[in-house]
């Protein structure tokens, strides 16, 4: 069936803000999909109220509202524009949730709108577990015993029926919200109670905990013709009773057998044609019983996009929500091109001839004093995914882009020797579970042993057993008698040349040399959907170590761009968001542009974003091989946060260009001292400091600044480990803290301006002229991390005399410091007294924001400054004229039930939403202005 002529205009539903469980993966999705109905002729109108990211660039739609994810949002817009069909399966739950909320309300049926991508009632059951469970027994697919409570009493009677353990699940929630496993009938109580609460129909399902089963997932699109094709099959590595989100997950599927994937691939397409009659994607979870028999059992279904779609499609190649969209709106799959070979036919199950492991990323340290086992709630903030042609090769990237200071798994001198602890971490999972079984299984802990505390599969153990044998052949050698066989082979294993050379007791640059000497050198696969039985003509690459090499270097003037790596609390969706306008822009300037990036959840990964795509940890090793492969004019390192700006110092130490603001500026900004002489040569104020290594410096230096101080140390960003400390012993311990995790760091020490007002200005400079994009003043006083606060553009009560004196500090600063791109420059204002906190000449966690607000394209323009391609002076600046715009930082609290929700230095916020106001009687800005004020007043 070809497309459906009557649909001219369609709107998407966002996701809102970054929350837990809910990240960039559907902006990524979103993004594909409009980019995919509009190349139908379709007008695209697009709801969202997440600044941060791409999907509600200009770019990304015909139509953009930066609005409330609510029917009155929506009634606004079908008021404004002729709305032929909603998709609302790119939204993750809150698009599914809006969208049955307007149906309710008869929005849909009063202007005539109709829902593609899913049906309405296929919705409706898969989210009412009660009714899901009946359908699924109607149609013969086995579930695990399982029950709803709408009140307390029914939760306890369903209890003392099945017995513990037991899943209780909150429902119409995402993440895991409200999940736990109840080993303890002491701890029901609590948490029957907790989900009720939670789940906003008061509903909590309680099922029979299946521990130690294996989870899998499958992703599935159907046309409007009823034909189905699997994506991909997904294996967590954890097994049953650890979040999907924050499993360790392997595609394909590893340790099932044939048989058993016929009987779940055709269980997963009876349970999609069962829910509804509709067009689109869908992911189903199993469980399979961890002996001979391998039984299937149903865990849950999704009719759309999913958390898992943006990994799959990443993973094979095959853009699912793309498709998905084309699907909506009438195509069928054979009527569809394969987007990756563009001759074959989308109505294909995509073959893979590597592997990819996902390692979720996790952010514990903001909480101090949480729960840091894992369990059926979901915690991890973001991911990163590592792409071999084994299992062993793809762990240990994807180990080496997690940016926790390993250089892969095993082999950097890290590992827990303490019996008792790894054994208590093999039974209570957290984020080092992966690191712990390396170290019990080298400290010779038995399988079974390991086997009974996981349930991890025996096929994983013996994977990294081999790892371990093969490092202990390795350190049998020194550097000049290690054969090329073995050199070949640890390459081939992922493991770094830094790990190989912690074995081999030498250094890294010595491992690297030798290794060229033997001609052993990295080469580039393509990911091409089908094992390369058809040629591929998009460019998305992986590393490996073999012969033939499939990345061909054109003759092009090229630029690489680094990208951001996994999500984090402090750098998160902006970055990506400035990563792909700098392509952009590059790409208008002429030049080929190639990404090197590890993280499947963003549009800078997408496979049609640069003219390359290296799918590679962001680690030096890996990017300096691309570098010597593709030969590019030059590096882009500003937009990538602190992942990208932390291998500027190894850029201009191997002579390699760095577009844009120096390393020297780069380290002069992070340098407190040296940067503080900047500011004193040009009489701009600054808060009382001093640099410290020990805490017998820092409590000597307390004694010259005075107390409250703020600490904290250099090179991080989203204030990591920064803190006010009001004493000599709150000094000492933090000081003690910072250098345990962090050692020979520098420690900031700076006289903290109790009461000040912060604010923060954003420029563009092209090192001689400077154009201010915008000044934002937080709400919240000086001393909450500006992530953490809520912000306002322009200022609300900032007199002319403090604006003139921000605009001239921030020209001087930029121009002093040679700025060529971004500067970001924080500022307190105590007394009518400007000073400066501290200035970040790259990309900003602000800019999208401010672009979003003004509507101007400013990282487009600063990537071309940075490019050498244009000046400030030659842009015709016009920014929207509006009344003001908030910021408004969300957090993912629900996760950390046991934390302190107390906000300081350190920022916490996983998100961030944006709200317009027309004056400051708003009642909206008035609320939040004497709540926030009234909370930390308390």
């Amino acid at each position: 069936m070809p497309k459906n002529e009557s649909i001219k205009s369609i709107l998407i539903l966002g996701s809102g803000p970054i929350v837990i469980g809910q990240a960039c993966e559907f902006d990524y999705s979103g993004s594909q999909a409009a980019k995919s109905l509009r190349e139908e002729g379709i007008e695209v109108t697009l709801i969202n109220s997440n600044p941060a990211t791409i999907m509600t660039d200009k770019v990304v739609a015909d139509n953009v509202y930066l609005k409330p994810l609510e029917p009155e949002s929506i009634i606004e817009i079908l008021e404004k524009h002729d709305i032929d069909a909603v998709l609302p399966t790119m939204g993750g739950q809150t698009g599914l949730n809006l969208c049955i909320k307007c149906e309710e309300m008869g929005i849909w049926d009063q202007y005539n709108v109709k829902t593609v991508g899913v049906d309405i009632n296929a919705i409706e059951i898969t989210e009412n577990r009660e009714a899901f469970r009946d359908l699924m027994n109607e149609i013969g697919i086995p579930m695990a015993p399982q029950e709803a409570a709408k009140s307390f009493l029914k939760g306890k009677e369903i209890a003392q029926e099945f017995g513990f353990p037991l899943c209780v699940r909150a429902s119409y929630t995402l993440g895991g919200a409200g999940a736990s496993i109840v080993h303890d009938p002491k701890e029901f109580d609590t948490l029957l109670e907790r989900g009720l609460q939670l789940s906003p129909i008061h509903e909590v399902m309680i099922d029979k905990a299946l521990l130690g089963w294996k989870e899998y997932e499958l992703e599935l699109l159907r046309d409007n013709n009823d034909n189905v094709v699997i994506i991909c099959s997904i294996e967590n590595f954890d097994p049953m009773g650890i979040h999907t989100g924050d499993s360790i997950t392997v595609a394909p599927a590893m340790t099932l057998s044939d048989t058993t994937f016929q009987r779940m691939r055709d269980m997963a397409i009876h349970m999609m044609r069962s829910i509804g009659n509709f067009a689109g994607g869908c992911n189903v979870q199993f469980a399979v019983s961890p002996d001979d028999k391998e039984d299937i059992i149903a865990i849950e279904i999704n009719p759309r996009v999913s958390r898992s779609s943006a990994l799959a499609s990443k993973a094979t190649g095959y853009p699912i929500a793309k498709i998905a969209a084309k699907l909506a709106i009438g195509y069928n799959l054979d009527e569809l091109n394969n987007q990756i070979t563009k001759t074959t036919s989308a109505y294909f199950e995509p073959t893979l001839d590597y592997v990819i492991v996902k390692i979720p990323r996790w952010n514990f340290n903001k909480f101090p004093g949480t729960n840091r086992e894992l369990g059926l709630q979901m915690k991890a903030v973001g991911e990163v995914m590592g792409i071999g042609r084994s299992f062993q090769e793809a762990l240990q990237k994807a180990c080496q882009s997690l940016e926790i200071n390993r250089n892969g798994l095993g082999a950097d001198g890290r590992e827990l020797t303490d019996q008792d602890k790894i054994l208590d971490s093999l039974e209570h999972p957290s984020w080092n579970r992966l690191f712990h079984i390396y170290d019990a299984i080298k400290l010779g802990i038995p399988f079974k042993t390991i086997i009974e505390k996981t349930k991890i599969d025996l096929w994983f153990l013996r994977q990294i057993e081999d790892l371990i044998k093969l490092e202990d052949r390795i350190e049998k050698h020194h550097l000049d008698d290690f054969p090329k066989e073995l050199m070949f082979e640890a390459k081939q294993k992922g493991y770094a040349d830094r790990q190989i050379a912690h074995l081999l007791r030498c250094l890294e640059s010595e491992v690297y040399a030798k290794r060229e000497e033997m001609g052993i050198n990295r080469v580039y696969k393509l990911v091409d959907t089908c094992a390369a039985e058809f040629e591929a003509q998009t460019p998305y690459y992986y590393s490996t170590f073999e012969y033939e090499n499939e990345s061909e270097v054109s003759d092009k003037k090229k630029v690489v761009v680094l990208g951001s790596g996994p999500n984090r609390i402090g750098q998160g969706i902006e970055f990506d968001y400035s990563c792909v306008h700098g392509v952009l822009a590059a790409k208008e300037c002429g030049y080929e542009t190639i990404m090197i990036n590890c993280n499947p959840e963003t549009v800078s990964t997408d496979f049609d974003t640069a003219d390359k795509l290296y799918f590679e940890p962001v680690f030096w090793e890996h990017i300096y091989d691309i570098i010597k492969h593709e030969k590019p004019e030059g590096v882009i390192v500003q937009l990538g946060g602190q992942t990208a700006l932390k291998l500027a110092e190894k850029l201009e130490r191997y002579g390699i260009k760095i577009f844009g603001t120096s390393f020297e500026a780069l380290d002069i900004a992070e340098d407190r001292g040296r940067f503080s002489n900047v500011l004193k040569e040009n009489n701009i104020p600054y808060p009382k400091f001093g640099v410290v290594e020990s805490a017998e410096q820092a409590i000597e230096l307390s004694n010259e600044l005075g107390f409250p101080l703020l600490v904290r140390p250099s090179y991080v960003l989203g204030g990591q480990k920064m803190k006010i400390v009001i004493n000599k012993e709150e000094l000492e311990h933090h000081v003690v803290d910072i250098l345990r995790d962090m050692p020979n760091n520098q420690i900031l020490l700076d006289h903290f301006l109790g009461g000040a007002i912060e604010a923060e200005a954003d420029a563009i400079c092209d090192g001689k002229d400077v154009y201010i994009i915008g000044v934002m003043q937080h709400i919240e006083p000086a001393g909450i991390h500006s992530g953490d606060s809520y912000a306002v553009l322009p200022p609300y009560n900032l007199g002319d005399f403090v604006m003139q004196q921000i605009e001239d500090i921030t020209k001087k600063i930029a121009v002093e410091l040679k700025t060529v791109g971004l500067i970001n420059i924080q500022f307190a204002i105590k007394d009518d007294k400007v000073y400066v906190i501290e200035a970040n000449p790259r990309a900003s966690r602000t800019v999208p924001f401010i672009a979003k607000a003004y509507d101007e394209p400013y990282v487009n323009y600063a990537a071309k400054v940075m490019l050498g391609e244009k000046k400030v002076k030659d842009f015709k600046f016009s920014p929207k004229k509006i009344g003001y715009a908030i910021k408004i930082p969300v957090f993912s609290y629900e996760k950390f039930p046991d934390v302190k929700k107390e906000l300081g230095p350190e920022m916490k916020s996983t998100g961030e939403a944006i709200r317009f106001i027309d004056s400051l009687k708003d009642p909206y800005f008035m609320k939040i202005y004497s709540e926030r004020n009234m909370h930390l007043s308390k």
